[in-house]
């Protein structure tokens, strides 16, 4: 739904396009670790190799999770941005 509403905005908006095409970003950098963290909790523990694959999983999310905050905070500085657009 935050996806929907973000592509709205960025078709209603058509200035700060950059923005918003940072935002988008975000919302798939942060589905993507969300899912890659919720496949290392559901690894099978009794494997082996358990613990070594779930850290690896933890920490490919976290990193993709970083990646995700990068883009958010590039967003936030396009769209703090004063205009430059003349009146006339």
């Amino acid at each position: 739904m935050p996806i929907l509403v973000t592509i709205f905005l960025w078709v209603r908006n058509k200035h700060n396009r950059s923005g918003y095409t940072w935002i988008v970003l975000h919302l798939l950098f942060v589905s993507a670790a969300v899912y890659v963290a919720l496949k290392g909790m559901a690894f099978d523990y009794t494997h082996p190799m358990a613990s070594e694959e779930i850290s690896l999983q933890m920490g490919i999310s976290g990193f993709v999770w970083a990646l995700s905050m990068l883009c958010l905070a590039i967003a936030l500085v396009r769209f703090s941005r004063k205009s430059t657009h003349s009146a006339a």
